[in-house]
């Protein structure tokens, strides 16, 4: 049986980067698009409840949806396609998702979903904004969607991909990494309004501080290979259980 794969994004139905996505896997099985009517970034794994959501048609099995990116991966699976897919595909994100990022994008949680919902599930991103380079960023991937549809991921729930920006220097490689860790200056700046009370604020960072250990997604793009981290939905820290298994707890 044809491979389904559904694809999806966070920054809207008429990125550049979904378009590549789509350019790229389109050769790899029945292709499925059901993304945002307009940008969800930083939505992380928010579900509109309560209010009713648009399912707009474009063409053959390609949809807009007036909600966030988590909706459409619920809705696709649920409403508009009439089997699971066997792959979901978010991306391809205009800017990274790396370190605690991973918990603030709608890329992201889009793939999150997917896995949720039992489908292995890929979160594309990179560092090249403008996506310029469509047959780099398209080329990487093909290459983690085949290898993902011919040998699975196994008990992970999902892959976080970053691709680093060709226009810097050639892609060195793919490494396998773990999720590094950033801060951000300035995150929040207070808006330029008058007034005695300073009401209004701006949150979003403009200067990032990454911290570039080894063997994490961070140092793996700084030096020009595509970073790969499996993820998984069990946020359990067991070891702590153990820990925590030693407390006097008796009501």
């Amino acid at each position: 049986m044809t491979k389904r794969i559904l694809i999806s994004n966070d920054d809207g139905y008429d990125a550049t980067g979904i378009k590549v996505l789509i350019d790229a896997l389109d050769p790899l099985g029945e292709v499925w698009v059901v993304a945002p009517d307009s940008e969800q970034s930083a939505s992380s794994h928010s579900l509109t409840l309560r209010r009713p959501i648009e399912v707009k048609p474009v063409k053959e099995r390609h949809y807009r949806i007036s909600g966030t990116p988590t909706d459409c991966v619920v809705l696709a699976m649920q409403v508009i396609l009439d089997r699971p897919p066997d792959l979901v595909v978010s991306g391809i994100n205009h800017g990274p998702n790396m370190g605690e990022d991973v918990h603030y994008s709608g890329t992201v949680a889009a793939a999150f979903e997917g896995a949720i919902l039992g489908v292995p599930s890929i979160a594309i991103s990179a560092l090249q904004r403008s996506i310029a380079d469509a047959e780099t960023n398209g080329r990487v991937a093909r290459i983690v969607v085949e290898n993902v549809l011919e040998n699975g991921i196994g008990e992970c729930s999902l892959l976080n991909v970053n691709i680093p920006n060709p226009e810097k220097s050639p892609l060195r490689g793919m490494h396998i990494t773990k999720l590094g860790s950033r801060a951000y200056e300035n995150f929040i700046e207070p808006s330029q309004r008058e007034g005695p009370l300073q009401s209004h604020y701006t949150i979003g960072g403009e200067r990032p501080v990454w911290a570039e250990d080894d063997g994490t997604d961070i140092a793996a793009v700084r030096t020009g290979y595509v970073s790969i981290t499996p993820l998984h939905k069990d946020l359990t820290h067991y070891k702590t259980i153990v820990e925590l298994e030693r407390w006097r707890l008796e009501l």
